[in-house]
């Protein structure tokens, strides 16, 4: 079972549960943010996108107190498959489950529109339907979009294989204008050196079909269902 939590502002909750319910045809569950423990059967936790507690602070600086959170880290902890997109991405950042923070667009602009990444790596949960060096389709949406870390731990991150996501043109290469809000290594997704953990701007459940959006999400979705399947760990009791 899919837990796609909700926030206080989250915007894109059914969206996430339309493309795990409805496209891919696995059980899913909203759950509501101040409860405090997931599902039993939970094999999956999905942070969505949208503007939690309104932004206010720091994005994702106020979810990460939500009475949900620390279950979800013990989730994590114990190996279980967390993915994090747009808001959630920021979330978890801020609760120190991923490296780096999202900061403001470079050009302080709210950007709405599609993009190219380029996987750079398959050997995770999340992108094992994917080609290494495939260029996907995807949409976005935000005003703090800019991933951060130092450059010595962006070194580090390279690495240990944590960059999985990076923008790029049409045919796969950095170009001016493929990095549409100023990410540092032009990174779109990461994830932690565990591999259970997946961040990413871009918004997979919003390219689940081919009349809206097309169908490269389900690479990312469709490969964390494929994990799923496979065996990954349940919420802890």
């Amino acid at each position: 079972m899919f837990a796609v939590v909700q926030f206080p502002g989250s915007l894109d909750d059914r969206d996430m549960r339309f493309a795990i319910k409805s496209v891919l045809g696995a059980p899913c569950e909203l759950v509501w943010h101040k409860t405090s423990a997931l599902p039993p059967d939970t094999r999956a936790v999905l942070l969505p996108g949208g503007f939690s507690y309104g932004d206010y602070l720091r994005c994702g600086a106020m979810a990460r107190f939500s009475p949900i959170m620390a279950p979800v880290r013990r989730f994590a902890d114990a190996g279980g498959l967390v993915l994090g997109t747009c808001n959630g991405f920021q979330v978890l950042c801020e609760a120190g489950l991923l490296p780096g923070a999202l900061l403001r667009n470079q050009d302080l602009h709210y950007v709405c529109d599609f993009v190219h990444v380029r996987v750079e790596r398959t050997d995770t949960p999340f992108t094992s339907r994917a080609r290494t060096g495939e260029v996907l389709r995807l949409p976005i949406k935000h005003g703090e979009g800019a991933y951060y870390v130092r450059p010595d731990e962006l070194e580090k991150l390279e690495a240990a294989g944590q960059i999985v996501l990076r923008y790029c043109d049409a045919s796969g290469r950095a170009a001016p204008g493929a990095n549409p809000n100023g990410s540092v290594g032009d990174v779109a997704g990461v994830c932690n050196a565990r591999r259970n953990v997946f961040g990413l701007m871009p918004h997979p459940e919003h390219a689940v079909e081919t009349a809206i959006g097309g169908l490269d999400g389900l690479r990312i979705l469709g490969s964390l269902l494929d994990a799923v399947k496979a065996g990954a760990p349940r919420a802890l009791a």
